[in-house]
This record gives C-alpha cells, sequence and structure tokens, in this order.
C-alpha cells in the first residue's frame, strides 16, 4: 500500500515539530545560557556571538544568526548551486525566531548560573549538541559550517570534521581580538567540545542497526512498500518452512535503529499476520550505512 496523504503530512509534522524543538533548545542554549556567561563558540552562531559583542550588546543575535546564514546561502548557490532543502532553510529560521524570542523574554540570570563560565560552558554546549542534533536526525541542519564544507569541497575535498575543525578554531580565536579576553575563548573551545561530545553521541545511537526478517505470503507488497515509501534497500531471498515443509519468501532488511519502528508498522499495515525478527547488528558497511576505513 501507498502512502496516504494524512499518513505523508502527520510524517512532515512530526519532522518538523522534533527540527523546531531541537532548533528552540539550541537556541536556549546560547541566548540563555552561553550569553550571559560571556562565552562564545564555532559556527555561524559564534561568528553572531563575536558581531554582539562588538556592537556593545546592541544587535539582536538571531537576527545576525539569519543575516550570516542568508549570505553563506546566496554566495554558495553562486558557487555550488542550489542545493539547500527546504528543512535546512526552515531550521535556519527557526533558530533565528526562537534566539530573538528568547533573548528578548528571558530573564539573562534565568539558570542563576552567576559568574560560573566553566558551567555555563559545558551545559551551553550538551543543550546545544542535543539540540542541533534533534535536527540532524530529521535531516536538517543550523546551516553555517554546513554551508561553508559545501564551498570548501568545490574546489578541495576537506572531511566535514576538518572544516566544522578549522572555521570553528578561527571564529572562537578571532573572538579575542574583539573582547580581549582569554578566557572567553577557552571557554569558547570547552563550548565545541562538549556540543560535538554530545552530538556525537545522540547521532551514535542512530547509526546502530538491525536485521529484520520478514516472513510473510505479501513479500511482494511488503519489498515494495519499504523500497518506494521508506526509501530503503530490502533482499527478497528463497526460503522453506521447515513444519510445513512449504517454500517461502523471507524479505531481508538491514536498517538503522531508528527506522526500525517504521519499517515494522508498515508490513503490519501490509500484512498483519506476518512473522518477523528483528536482531541488533555490531556492524554494517557499505552504501547507506559506514564505510569501511583503511
Amino acid at each position: 500500500m501507498a502512502e496516504t496523504t494524512s499518513q505523508k503530512l502527520l510524517r512532515a509534522l512530526k519532522e518538523y515539530g522534533i527540527m523546531t524543538l531541537g532548533m528552540w533548545i539550541y537556541a536556549f542554549a546560547w541566548s540563555s545560557i552561553i550569553l550571559p556567561a560571556r562565552c562564545t563558540g564555532g559556527g555561524a552562531s559564534g561568528l553572531a556571538m563575536m558581531i554582539y559583542y562588538a556592537s556593545g550588546g546592541t544587535v539582536e543575535l538571531g537576527t545576525m544568526v539569519f543575516l550570516i546564514n542568508a549570505v553563506l546561502i546566496v554566495v554558495a548557490s553562486f558557487i555550488v548551486g542550489w542545493k539547500f532543502s527546504t528543512k535546512t532553510i526552515f531550521s535556519i529560521i527557526m533558530l533565528s525566531v526562537a534566539m530573538n524570542i528568547l533573548q528578548a523574554n528571558l530573564p539573562a540570570d534565568i539558570m542563576q548560573l552567576g559568574e560560573e563560565r566553566l558551567l555555563s560552558s559545558i551545559l551551553g554546549g550538551i543543550l546545544s549538541g542535543i539540540g542541533v542534533s534533534l535536527c540532524l536526525l530529521q535531516g536538517g541542519t543550523s546551516g553555517g559550517t554546513d554551508i561553508v564544507a559545501l564551498i570548501v569541497n568545490k574546489y578541495r575535498s576537506i572531511s566535514y570534521g576538518r572544516i566544522l575543525f578549522m572555521t570553528d578554531f578561527i571564529i572562537i580565536g578571532s573572538s579575542l581580538l574583539v573582547t580581549h579576553d582569554i578566557q572567553m575563548v577557552i571557554f569558547g573551545y570547552v563550548v565545541v567540545a562538549a556540543c560535538g561530545y554530545t552530538a556525537d553521541a545522540v547521532l551514535a545511537g542512530d547509526k546502530k542497526s538491525s536485521q529484520l526478517m520478514i516472513m510473510s505470503k505479501h513479500h511482494d507488497a511488503i519489498a515494495d512498500a519499504i523500497v518506494n515509501e521508506l526509501h530503503r534497500g530490502c533482499t527478497v531471498m528463497d526460503g522453506t518452512g521447515w513444519f510445513t515443509k512449504e517454500p517461502t519468501k523471507v524479505v531481508m532488511v538491514l536498517c538503522r535503529k531508528s527506522e526500525t519502528s517504521t519499517i515494522l508498522r508498515t508490513v503490519k499495515r501490509v500484512d498483519p499476520d506476518a512473522f518477523i525478527s528483528n536482531a541488533s547488528v555490531t556492524g554494517v558497511y557499505g552504501r547507506g550505512f559506514e564505510e569501511i576505513k583503511r
């Protein structure tokens, strides 16, 4: 069965709802924890923070984040073409709006962390890592470094991680020229480290894989639904039910842990009587999964 319009709408609402939550968490971390503690960070938010300090706090943080991303998108569209999804544009706008609303309406000392800059940088980094991970898991990004990576990779083959490290190192280090506060630079690297570690931990859970073995008389409809609706590959194999001694077809699917429940619901919708086994897989290598490192 093809996915109905209402099901597509519900799935889109769920994805955009989770991205919205992620961007509000990210915005709260920056506007209510990192900013009041006079810390900084990397990416477009870190650059916006540096402009905020240079202006004496007269500009809105969210507005600067939006303008920086807008300039990057325009430049990148001329260099690499239009490669930005609706989710990326939505995330950038939502982040900018959330930052402005929180900065204008929440008290600066809402977390009551006082002068605890180390605690603020760690907590802010953790929350921002959670927020950006929720967005990434739904196929969106917060812009900034991702756009820079597209531009750089047009001319040089450099990994995303290296580009992230270089841009964050430059942005945080440059804040010293504006604030003349060496502690801000140090705590800025703490923010980036905490954010990166948290994001890796959240995203690593999404990389864990499952192997589903599906036995059903409607194997063709199940395989078509998995491929066409969920955009996940599968393999149909011949089998024999040893109790009945009858030939059967087995649909094998390798997927992310986070995709398992969606596939199970799809299978049950097509054939409520399908027999399914679900096993954890320690490693899956190939297209759509991990690459074997040399």
